[in-house]
């Protein structure tokens, strides 16, 4: 649940905008003065905070600093009753997101703080596959269904050539895309990743091309899209099978003349990204339910990757489980757990409805809960 901090020392705006973002699905916090926000700022990490300017002990402009000092990748947007044109430049200018006027127009304000959220996140993104890149996660496995993926991706990374993966949830499908982008001649640019499923459809097309400043209502500002955010490198779309059919057919533009148009824009906008898509959707029963265009379907799918179930090469299990008890330790801290034999035999004849994350939760799970040696008892106790 994003978590938000309203600083002002005026009770009814805090109890206005607290109702309005807890009813929007928002953890919020208040603090009545910049003095307090500090102390809550320094001690907890929030995805937006809403500060006044004009506020007693310290203002508004000053927590803006201390708090950038602290943390400046909190967005902080600024609102007053007294602003003029000239403390919003300076506002901005101090790091702030975005200065709104009193009393705020909830709707706008709303769209500024998701906007944050997007930006911040999108910062985040990035920076964790850059890290990702340099140091991909091994993909685990000597199973045949394995051997094939691995020596594919050798064959196809180098090439520009889109790929369709498909798959379980759970079962590996981006760690396949993030190893064909680290082998690719495109891996010292960006790999963005959509979840088409996480997205509403009436955004996705904003998300993938971008919009241009008054698109629609609440577009206050222009916005790069994925596929420009992905100029040069890779874009994986996940779970594509969600798409809108709207946002297909825009998509399919997109790959047949490798030119976008923004929302709201005229301007065609030449992109260079290579393709990889996921889904755990059967998209040829899709395309037959009139869900999916069959003409993307075969632009998406010149190779096609199929990540086998862990129930499929439950010979991977020990491997699997010796590397994420190495993982975890390493997270934690710990001197890495030893297993019994018999309690790998036990995780082999689970049922893995949830592929290799459902083994990676429970790995973590024993880890925690048993003693120096995970053991077969453990695994009746703690594996369901």
């Amino acid at each position: 649940m994003p978590s938000v901090l309203i600083v002002d020392d005026e009770r009814s705006i805090r109890n206005v905008l607290k109702d309005i973002l807890g009813n929007e699905g928002y953890k919020v916090e208040e603090a009545a003065d910049g003095e307090e926000a500090l102390k809550k700022f320094s001690d907890t990490t929030y995805d937006v905070v809403i500060c006044d300017i004009k506020m007693p002990k310290v203002d508004g402009i000053e927590f803006l600093e201390k708090a950038n000092a602290i943390n400046d990748e909190v967005p902080i947007i600024m609102i007053s009753g007294h602003g003029t044109i000239e403390t919003a430049v300076d506002a901005v200018k101090k790091g702030a997101y975005d200065y709104i006027s009193k009393p705020p127009d909830l709707n706008r304000l709303l769209i500024t703080i998701r906007n944050a959220m997007d930006k911040n996140n999108l910062v985040k993104e990035t920076r964790v596959l850059k890290r990702k890149v340099g140091k991909v996660q091994e993909i685990i496995g000597n199973s045949e269904a394995l051997v094939r993926i691995k020596q594919t991706i050798e064959k196809v990374a180098p090439t520009d050539a889109r790929v369709l993966v498909t798959g379980g949830n759970g079962s590996g499908k981006e760690l396949v895309a993030r190893w064909l982008h680290a082998k690719s001649n495109r891996n010292s640019a960006p790999l963005i990743e959509v979840n088409c499923a996480a997205i509403p459809s009436e955004l996705i097309e904003s998300e993938l091309f971008g919009h241009e400043k008054g698109a629609f209502t609440s577009a206050i500002k222009q916005r790069i899209g994925k596929f420009e955010q992905a100029n040069g490198g890779t874009l994986f779309l996940d779970e594509i099978g969600d798409m809108s059919l709207s946002a297909q057919a825009k998509v399919l533009r997109a790959l047949q003349e490798g030119k976008i148009t923004r929302v709201g824009g005229e301007k065609e906008i030449p992109v260079d990204v290579r393709i990889v898509a996921a889904t755990n959707k059967d998209l040829l029963k899709e395309v037959e339910d009139k869900n999916f265009r069959l003409d993307l379907y075969h632009r998406l799918g010149v190779i096609l990757l199929h990540v086998p179930s862990l129930n499929d090469r439950i010979d991977d299990i020990p491997l699997l489980v010796e590397h994420f008890l190495g993982l975890i330790a390493e997270e934690y801290g710990q001197v890495k757990k030893a297993i019994e034999p018999a309690a790998i035999t036990a995780l082999q004849q689970h049922n893995w409805t949830g592929n290799i994350r459902e083994l990676r939760n429970v790995v973590e799970r024993l880890v925690i809960l048993s003693g120096k040696t995970i053991t077969l008892n453990d695994v009746e106790n703690y594996v369901r």
